[in-house]
């Protein structure tokens, strides 16, 4: 599949809504301004009171959508993961062509023996490429994620880890601009924890469940991306309500309570929620945004960045780490560090994490093994 170029965002969104009944308050989509500059709209449309109390990142691939995105100064960071990766190398884009075809070259220079090994290197030297590109478009971090293949593999993690540190730091990107992406395993957030004695700091992701945050903060990461939307997923589907009201929506409230505990017990870990649902159903779109004005970080997609823009509803702060440390009724957890049999045990007995963690998983695997076919077809050819 073709990545969304900026030009395109108007007409995706737009049949988007269309296929799934959306319908739009008219008064949040005014001047149908589907792909237009934040910076030349209103002056405290909702993404301008959103940045100025959450550090806002876009959650692509796309160059010039982080490209737009960025200059208007209110998108700071970008994430990428195998399904951009693998999207910008099967695109067909001339640019995306190039780092594809840079990756393979590097690789045969770097490993002529064994394809595999050189397929892996190509893989992740794909990624960094597109991480060098993103790097001289936003002001923050990037985020590059380890082979998903890896996620119960905590030593290969670690040396492709730094093997994507060092390509990073050759090619004059410094380690203080990279997140490590990791899936939030125990043997994930053992590599994450070795990583980040080193220096290399870490995005914990696919996190659905309050003791994968509470083991990532433990261990040290700087952040982590907790999953409100997929959460939501997961207990409609389990027979819970269709509808919420965004406070009560069980991915908020997850999302909310790691925030609070990394408050109450002093933990440094920033709490980045990513992947976004309609609490209240079609519509909505913005409700779990919303609910969680004011946490730490965020990643959004174009399309929900763009109804930010053409919002001018005031946007109340509602998390806040004032009242997060009083509003936190969790007690500590394992006396401050969790050991293996108990993370393995409350993982297990949080079925959303346990069933959600694996699906990304899988998913993102899928994803890898298309790029690695396309990859593998190029020292072939």
């Amino acid at each position: 599949s073709v990545m969304l170029s900026s030009r395109l965002i108007v007409a995706a969104l737009a049949f988007s809504d269309q296929a799934r009944g959306v319908v739009i308050n008219p008064a949040a989509s005014r001047g149908a301004r589907r792909c237009s500059n934040p910076a030349l709209t209103a002056e405290k449309n909702m993404l301008k009171q959103l940045a100025d109390m959450t550090v806002l990142s876009v959650d692509t691939g796309d160059l010039d959508i982080i490209s737009q995105m960025a200059a208007t100064g209110l998108i700071t960071d970008a994430t990428t993961n195998p399904l951009f990766v693998s999207q910008a190398g099967l695109s067909g884009d001339p640019r995306y062509v190039a780092f594809v075809d840079e990756a393979v070259n590097y690789a045969r220079e770097q490993l002529t023996e064994e394809e595999d090994d050189a397929v892996a290197l190509a893989m992740d030297r794909l990624a960094v490429n597109l991480g060098i590109e993103i790097v001289k478009l936003v002001t923050g971090y990037v985020s590059t994620e380890v082979d998903p293949r890896l996620s119960f593999d905590c030593d290969e993690s670690v040396r492709r880890a730094r093997r994507i540190i060092a390509m990073y730091e050759e090619a004059g990107v410094p380690r203080s601009r990279v997140l490590i992406k990791l899936a939030g395993t125990w043997e994930g957030l053992k590599a994450m924890e070795q990583l980040e004695a080193e220096g290399i700091t870490c995005n914990i992701t696919l996190i659905f469940g309050f003791i994968q945050a509470v083991a990532a903060a433990q261990f040290g990461a700087r952040l982590i991306s907790p999953f409100p939307g997929r959460i939501l997923d997961w207990h409609k589907s389990q027979g819970g309500p269709q509808t919420y009201e965004p406070a009560d929506d069980p991915g908020v409230v997850e999302c909310c309570r790691m925030y609070r505990y990394f408050r109450r017990y002093d933990h440094s870990t920033i709490c980045m929620p990513a992947s976004w649902r309609p609490s209240r159903g079609s519509g909505h779109e913005l409700d779990e945004i919303i609910a969680m004005a004011g946490i730490d970080r965020m990643t959004i997609p174009p399309p929900l960045l763009s109804r930010l823009d053409e919002s001018t509803e005031p946007l109340p702060r509602i998390v806040n780490p004032e009242s997060a440390i009083s509003d936190c009724v969790d007690a500590e957890v394992a006396g401050g560090r969790i050991q293996e049999a108990e993370f393995r045990f409350r993982l297990n007995q949080d079925g959303c994490a346990t069933a959600k963690m694996a699906e990304g998983i899988r998913a993102f695997v899928a994803d890898t093994e298309k790029l690695e076919a396309a990859i593998r077809a190029k020292f072939a050819a």
